[in-house]
Order: structure tokens, then C-alpha cells, then sequence
């Protein structure tokens, strides 16, 4: 084409020359001249427009070749880590010495242990340092990944991985450190990441997206291990409880055995608790001694659930064909394909933002201050996708409520990262993330009193930020001081919305923002003011706007539940709308292929396309979490809240069988002895009867106008205890298979609402804990008291989850108020039992545990109080359910 395209050049150049002689000699006329003249125009038209077709041909081919590089960068990374879980598997059968878990006395860590952490990370900066020497690769190099990945068998240990629907046989997916020096109860140590052999030599580790970042992003100038990949920096030091402790005596620090009695008298808020120990153990027990913790440990299996009713702009498709999202202090890696998750657990209260770097790989999450100002404080994380180590723990004492907002710059290629704080001022940041292991911080001023919902840096224009919030959009320019100059947007003469609400940027580099007027604004590159405005785009707010590769956009509603197509123009060429039950949209974003992933106002995630619809492939509660209730002989568990909804899970293949709107508010669940029915307690004192197959209502009763705490049924099912806030226990006599309850009387004299029941095997006696920490014995057949304690210390209990007895003396912490323990629960074996507390931990303890200092397993990942936690049926799993949280967590035991 180009040889035709200059034949055709020199031939019209011989034409215009020769009339340009001829018209010089009077030859030839006007019009030839013009003839000539414009058939050269034409050619260098052609010539311009062939040349320009070939150039949009060259830069479409290389944006082309940039995603399937980005792909293959993904496809790689995902590789190396399978190869390195085989090489793990293997290495692990050769090694006889395995890591063990920290042991922690009553979840607090010691002074010595302190020490020995410290130990560990002068190691590794030693053998890393020595690492740096290594020149034989012209690559990038990052630091020393070792792949602690997926230890949540460690207690403080923060990531896990799972796949379903049946597990792995390895309990890791990626494996541990070779060589782990041992340990033993009585000398507690962190878990060193040295990957050092026996005969000195190191072991080869697979290197994953290492040769895919630049230096700065994860290299270390210094050459030394990050402190922070297996521990975070916050949870280094024990929280001095004593410094608000109050004047009387509490918790088990005091317990003292009366040897003449057999009982141990322990304090819960000055309050003296005498327990009678059995008589199987009191000639050897030794109330001095310590109780080691179980052999068997807990895993993060799968998270139920997704923050969608309060959170934005935090679920993304990466290029390993996972997702990521976030649930209470638990970051998800979820492969819907493979049916596999993955989890990073270092932090440690709620999450709230997310943000994805401009390479893919790396994370960075932000969140909340918690009670614990020591070890929850607000800041930043900045992790690899593929290893889930972290990179950069950033503001560690900067943030003062939580990090809402967060972005990569994205010109400059993700050096800087901006974050908001939810403070009274809306502090904005902006941080050199990549300098030192806490990252620089540039500058931060005052950005709003009003609330901010999103922050992002421009994707063209460097150094430009926008922030939008309530009745306001404002676009921020970094100098090269560092400091921050603010131009607000003028609406000029249009409505000024209550709130706007996103904000994306087209290819062009305009910015678009969607309000609660359910319209769209285009702002003018480089100006503040509203070039173009489309009206009416969904009714209610627009809560997401997502501009795909081929330029055209897509908006969803929360109110409307619309996700509306628009072109590049920004006309609408078509909508589809979810489910009312799923709630409105809160995100959308781009997923595999032609695919979108949206999350809702109502905790679900939903994927597809507008032609073929959405299918929710994640489901969760909306409100306080409270009930929880295990089948008795099958792989499922039952939930209900404060949402109104009772769901029915399947724990084999992380799903949900169904949901059911009971119209009520719930605080309990449990099934009959069968499984064939459940039982729902609701906070305004009625239970309701449903059968499990059908969800069918087969009845309802209500006793007092106060929650059922708590429902038991006795061990041959025959009748059941349903503890009220209203001090009382009433008593049903069951019959028809759990469908007909007749009720027999009820249990009065404990002084404070019931909040924990046991039945006896008998079937006759029953046991009970209060709010003011009474355990109080009753005959269930007559409802009458048995005042007689010390006879009691030898009956045989069907179940364990009264929180106060003789043999969960060791589970209540030295200082505890009586009100720290929420629920616990005894093996089907009654070799372990797990509990759940206010601080969001899950512990796991050898059972019985009868010594005050009790060493045990203790697992995050709730950033809430734990408000139930039950083994199911056969011993290999526990679930655990958050309360503000409303995540349920699934664990293996091994």
C-alpha cells in the first residue's frame, strides 16, 4: 500500500509540476491548474489518513499486548505459588520437625516471649542481609518472601487459605518455613520465617511477581526482612490491663482451692464464684499448675459474607482470576471458579477501604481504631495478592478513627498513595508508601467537615487528586514542596446534590461523578466546572460508576437497583436491574471476560452480565448476629439476627441451602435432637417452630415480652429449655417428632437474665449461667431448684457451653470482668473446647479446663465480639459468628 501510495505521489508531483510549467508559458488554463492542484490535496489527504489508521492500528496492538502481558504476569505468579505449595508438600513429609503454634496463657503474650520475637527479627535482618549480596540475576529483587501466607493454624500467624468443597489434604496452601526451631509449652516463641536448613545451606524458594515490580515497590533498600510478615507491629507488646483495673478482686489471677471443700473460689467483678470440682480429680488436682494447649488447631476454611451495606470501592477482579473483598478484619481472595478462598488476617479491627495497585499485585486495605488503643489502632497495609505478605504498614500513629478512603496515584505508576481519615476534619494524606517499612508521609491537611466518600488519584494528570462527599467535589493539585492546594467544584447554576456520591475518570481524562440525584456530571479536564450533565440516570443515588476497556460506562443504583449501560458519549444503550432482595448496588466493577462483579447494600456479590443476568455467588447478614446452631448429625449449620433472615448453610461446599424472612429479630437458634426442626428465639420474647427441609413455620409460642438468650434441647429430645432476658427458664415437653411443644412450667430464681443452658444426659437435670454470674442446678420434670451444689459435682453433662463451671475455670482470663467470655463449647468428643470473646478472638483449649492458667490456640479475624462459636456435627469444623461484624467464619480442625 505505501509503494502504490508514493507511486501515485510521484506521478501527481510529475502532473502539478508539469502544469505548473505549462501555466508559466501560457499553456494551460485556470482550471487544469486547479484540477492538478486538488488531485494533490486529495493524495496527501489519503496519505494522512492511511498514515494515521496505522498508527491507532500500532497503539490498539499495544494496548492489546499490555493486557495479555498483565495476564501472563498473573497466569505466572499463580503458577509459582502452586509450585511452591508442592514444593512445601514435599518438604514437609522429608522434615520431622514442624512449626508449632505460639502458646499463648489465656490468649496474652509474655514478657519473655516478647524478648524472643525480638530475637527472631535480628536473625532475619542478618540472613537477609547477607541475601542482598546476591548479584546473579539483573531482575528487580524484593524482599525475602517465605511464604507465611497461609498460617491461620498459627495464633498469630494472619493469613489462610482454603478450597472447596473438600479440603486440601495439606492444611496449607502454601507451605511453611523449612526449618522452625522447636518449642515447647513452657517457652513460647514467635514463629521465625528462617528458611534455613539443617546443614546450613539454603533452601531454593520460588520467587512469584518479584521480576514484575520495580525495586522501589518491594524491594528493601536495606536488604532486611520485613518485621511485619509474620506479625504486626501493634500486637509485639502486651496491653497492661492492670492500669484501669478496679480496686476489688476479679477474674482467675486470685482462685484459691479450698483443699477440705474440693472447690475453687474464683472472683468475677468482686463477686465470689464457688465451683465444685469432681471427685474424679480432687485427690491430685494442683491448682498451681498449667494446663498445656491442645496438639490440634484451628484454620480459617471460608468466610460467609461481604461489607457492602456501609463500605465502597472495595471489590476488584485481579489477574489471578480472584477477587478481593473484605469482611470484619478479613481480607478474601475468592477464585469462583476453582471454589477456593484465601485470607489476609493481619489486620486487626474492622476493615474499611480498599484500594488495588496499578501493577495488579499489590493491596492496600485501611482500617478502624478498636477499643484496644494499643493494638487496633487505625492505619494502612500495603500487601502482595499473590504471596500475601506484607509490604508496608503505614500510620501506625496517624489515623485517628479510621481510614475510609484510599487510592494509588496511577500516572506515576503507584509511588504515592492518598487516604482520608474519618475524623471530625477528614484529614487527606498523601505517602511516599515505598520508603522505609512505614512509608513516608508527604503531607496531610484538613480536607472537609463534611463527610467524604471517595478519594482517587487522576489517571493522566500526576499529582491531581479529586475527594466527593456530602455537597461537595473538590480536585486537589500536589505541588513539589508536598503541599496541597484545594479548588472546589461550581455547580454553578444547577442543583447542588445533597451528596455526591463516586467519581471515575473517563478515557479522555474527564472526570465523572455520579450524585444522589441519580445523575451524572462530566467535569473539564484541568477545571472545576461541569462540562456536561446527564440527568435522571437512575432514581435515587448512584452509588458506583465503572468505565471498561472499551470506553463505555457503567452505573448502578442503590436505589433503583439498576445497572444502566452508557456509551462513550455517556447515551444510555441499555439496563438491567438485581433482585430487590439483594439489595441496592454499592460497587461495580470488571471481572473476567465480559463479566461484572457487583456488590450490594445487603452484603451479597453478584457476577454476570446485563444480556444473561446476575447470579449471587456470596450471600451474608445485614444486621447483629446472635443465633448459631450446628446439625446434630450432618455438615450443616443454621444462622439468624437481627436482619430477620434464619439461613441454612452447607459447611462441604461453602453454600447456603436458603434464606427466610421470619419478620422477626433473632437472638437464638437450635435444632431438635433429629435436625428436623428449628427452633428461633426473637428478642420480643416469641420462638418459632420451622421445619428444616421445607422452612415451613409449623408453629410459634412466646413467653414474657423479653429475648430468648438461649434454646436447649434435652439429650433424647423429649423437651427443651429456652433461657429468657426475663431471669426465667422455661420448660416444653416435645412430642410428634419436635412438631407439638407443651409447656411443662418454668425455672424461677436467678436474679439476672439466663444466658447459658446444659442439659444432663439423665434428661431431668438441668444447669444454668446468669448475667450476674450465677450457675444455678434445676430438676427440668418438677422446674424446681436443686439447692444442693456439691451433689452435683459428678453428673454427666450432654454439652458444655455454660461459659461458668468447674471445668472452664481455665478460659476466663486473669483480669476478666465476667463479661469477656460470650459463649464456648465442648468437642462431640470432649477432648477440645472453643470459645468466643469480646475482643474478637476464637480459642481453642484442651478440654476439660479445669487450671486457672490454661494455654491455648487463639485465632482473629472477627472484628467484633464473637458472639457464638459451636464444632459441628462430627468434630472437624467450628463456625464462629461475629456480632457487629456479621461475618461467619469456618474453621478446620487438625
Amino acid at each position: 500500500m505505501s509503494e502504490s501510495a508514493d507511486e501515485l505521489s510521484k506521478s501527481e508531483d510529475v502532473s502539478l509540476n508539469a502544469s505548473l510549467n505549462r501555466s508559466s508559458q501560457g499553456n494551460v488554463s485556470p482550471n487544469e491548474f486547479n484540477d492538478a492542484y486538488n488531485a494533490w490535496n486529495e493524495m496527501l489527504e489519503a496519505e494522512n489518513r492511511g498514515v494515521a489508521g496505522r498508527v491507532a492500528d500500532l497503539e490498539r496492538k499495544v494496548l492489546e499486548q499490555g493486557d495479555e502481558i498483565l495476564c501472563l504476569k498473573g497466569t505466572l505468579a499463580d503458577a509459582l505459588r502452586r509450585l511452591n505449595a508442592l514444593e512445601g508438600l514435599r518438604s514437609s513429609s522429608s522434615n520431622s520437625s514442624t512449626p508449632t503454634t505460639p502458646l499463648n496463657i489465656n490468649g496474652n503474650a509474655s514478657m519473655k516471649d516478647i524478648k524472643q520475637r525480638t530475637g527472631s527479627f535480628s536473625t532475619l535482618r542478618i540472613e537477609n542481609a547477607n541475601r542482598s549480596r546476591y548479584t546473579g540475576s539483573s531482575l528487580p529483587q524484593r524482599r525475602a518472601v517465605h511464604y507465611q501466607s497461609t498460617g491461620s493454624l498459627h495464633s498469630d500467624s494472619h493469613s489462610s487459605s482454603s478450597v472447596s468443597p473438600i479440603p486440601s489434604p495439606s492444611p496449607r496452601a502454601t507451605p511453611l518455613p523449612l526449618q522452625v526451631a522447636r518449642r515447647t509449652p513452657s517457652t513460647p516463641t514467635a514463629t521465625s520465617p528462617s528458611i534455613i536448613s539443617n546443614n546450613g545451606s539454603l533452601h531454593k524458594r520460588w520467587s512469584s511477581t518479584g521480576d514484575f515490580n520495580q525495586t522501589g515497590v518491594t524491594g528493601s533498600p536495606t536488604g532486611m526482612q520485613s518485621k511485619f510478615s509474620t506479625k504486626s507491629f501493634m500486637n509485639l507488646f502486651k496491653s497492661n490491663n492492670n492500669l484501669a483495673a478496679p480496686n476489688y478482686k476479679h477474674g482467675t489471677k486470685d482462685a484459691q482451692y479450698n483443699e477440705e471443700e474440693k472447690t475453687v473460689k474464683l472472683y468475677l467483678k468482686g463477686r465470689p464464684i464457688i465451683l465444685y470440682a469432681p471427685t474424679e480429680i480432687t485427690d491430685n488436682y494442683e491448682i498451681t499448675k498449667v494446663s498445656t494447649a491442645p496438639t490440634q488447631r484451628l484454620k480459617l476454611d471460608w468466610v460467609y459474607g461481604y461489607r457492602g451495606r456501609d463500605c465502597r470501592s472495595n471489590l476488584y477482579s485481579l489477574p489471578t482470576g480472584e477477587m478481593v473483598y473484605f469482611v470484619a478484619a478479613v481480607v478474601v481472595l475468592y477464585n469462583a471458579e476453582e471454589q477456593h478462598q484465601r485470607h489476609y488476617l493481619e489486620h486487626t479491627d474492622d476493615i474499611k477501604s480498599l484500594a488495588i495497585h496499578p501493577n495488579k499485585m499489590l493491596v492496600a486495605t485501611g482500617q478502624a481504631a478498636g477499643v484496644d488503643k494499643l493494638n487496633s489502632r487505625a492505619h494502612i497495609r500495603v500487601w502482595n495478592s499473590v504471596t500475601l505478605h506484607t509490604q508496608s504498614v503505614i500510620g501506625i500513629n496517624d489515623f485517628s478513627i479510621a481510614v475510609c478512603c484510599l487510592s494509588f496515584s496511577k500516572a506515576d505508576g503507584g509511588i504515592l498513595l492518598v487516604a482520608i481519615d474519618d475524623s471530625t476534619d477528614h484529614t487527606i494524606s498523601v505517602w511516599d508508601w515505598q520508603k522505609g517499612e512505614n512509608g513516608y508521609k508527604i503531607t496531610e491537611t484538613k480536607s472537609s467537615v463534611d463527610t467524604i466518600v471517595a478519594v482517587e488519584f487522576h489517571p493522566i494528570d500526576r499529582n491531581t487528586i479529586v475527594t466527593c462527599g456530602k455537597s461537595h467535589i473538590a480536585f486537589w493539585s500536589l505541588d513539589v514542596n508536598g503541599t496541597l492546594y484545594k479548588r472546589m467544584g461550581i455547580f454553578e447554576t444547577r442543583d447542588k446534590p445533597k451528596y455526591v456520591t463516586c467519581v471515575a475518570f473517563l478515557q479522555t481524562g474527564e472526570t465523572v461523578t455520579g450524585d444522589s440525584n441519580g445523575n451524572l456530571a462530566v467535569w473539564g479536564r484541568g477545571t472545576n466546572t461541569i462540562w456536561k450533565l446527564v440527568k435522571n440516570v437512575h432514581e435515587g443515588s448512584v452509588f458506583s460508576i465503572c468505565v471498561l476497556k472499551d470506553g463505555s460506562v457503567v452505573t448502578g443504583g442503590g436505589k433503583d437497583g439498576r445497572i444502566v449501560q452508557l456509551d462513550n458519549n455517556l447515551r444510555t444503550v441499555g439496563f438491567s436491574e438485581i433482585e430487590p432482595h439483594y439489595g441496592g448496588v454499592r460497587v461495580i466493577s470488571e471481572g473476567r471476560g465480559s463479566q461484572l462483579l457487583v456488590g450490594t447494600t445487603k452484603n451479597c456479590i453478584l457476577t454476570g452480565t446485563s444480556d444473561l443476568g446476575f447470579q449471587p455467588i456470596i450471600l451474608g447478614h445485614t444486621d447483629d448476629l446472635w443465633g448459631l446452631a450446628a446439625h446434630p448429625s450432618i455438615p450443616q449449620f443454621a444462622t439468624a439476627g437481627y436482619d430477620r433472615v434464619l439461613q441454612l448453610w452447607e459447611s462441604m461446599s461453602h453454600s447456603i441451602l436458603w434464606s427466610k424472612d421470619i419478620g422477626e429479630q433473632a437472638q437464638s437458634v437450635a435444632f431438635s435432637h433429629d435436625g428436623s426442626v428449628i427452633l428461633v428465639g426473637c428478642v420480643n420474647g416469641k420462638w418459632m417452630i420451622f421445619e428444616t427441609q421445607t422452612r415451613e413455620l409449623l408453629g410459634q409460642h412466646t413467653d414474657g415480652n423479653e429475648p430468648i438468650q438461649v434454646i436447649q434441647f434435652s439429650p433424647d429430645g423429649s423437651m427443651v429449655a429456652l433461657g429468657s432476658r426475663d431471669n426465667q427458664i422455661y420448660i416444653y415437653q416435645v412430642s410428634d417428632d419436635g412438631m407439638k411443644y407443651s409447656r411443662v412450667g418454668r425455672c424461677s430464681g436467678h436474679s439476672s437474665f439466663i444466658t447459658h443452658l446444659d442439659w444432663a444426659l439423665d434428661n431431668q437435670t438441668l444447669r444454668s449461667n446468669s448475667g450476674d454470674y450465677e450457675l444455678l442446678y434445676w430438676n427440668a420434670g418438677t422446674c424446681r431448684q436443686i439447692p444442693q451444689t456439691s451433689l452435683m459435682r459428678d453428673v454427666d453433662w450432654a454439652s458444655n457451653t455454660c461459659t461458668l463451671t468447674f471445668n472452664t475455670i481455665g478460659i476466663w482470663p486473669e483480669n476478666a470482668d465476667g463479661s469477656d467470655i460470650n459463649y464456648c463449647d465442648r468437642s462431640i468428643d470432649s477432648r477440645l473446647m472453643v470459645t468466643a470473646d469480646d475482643f474478637g478472638k476464637v480459642k481453642l483449649y484442651s478440654y476439660p479446663v479445669i487450671q486457672p492458667k490454661s494455654l491455648c490456640h487463639s485465632y482473629g479475624g472477627h472484628s467484633s465480639h464473637v458472639t457464638a462459636v459451636n464444632f459441628l456435627h462430627d468434630d472437624s469444623r467450628v463456625v464462629s459468628i461475629g456480632g457487629k461484624d456479621t461475618a461467619v467464619l469456618q474453621w478446620t480442625v487438625s
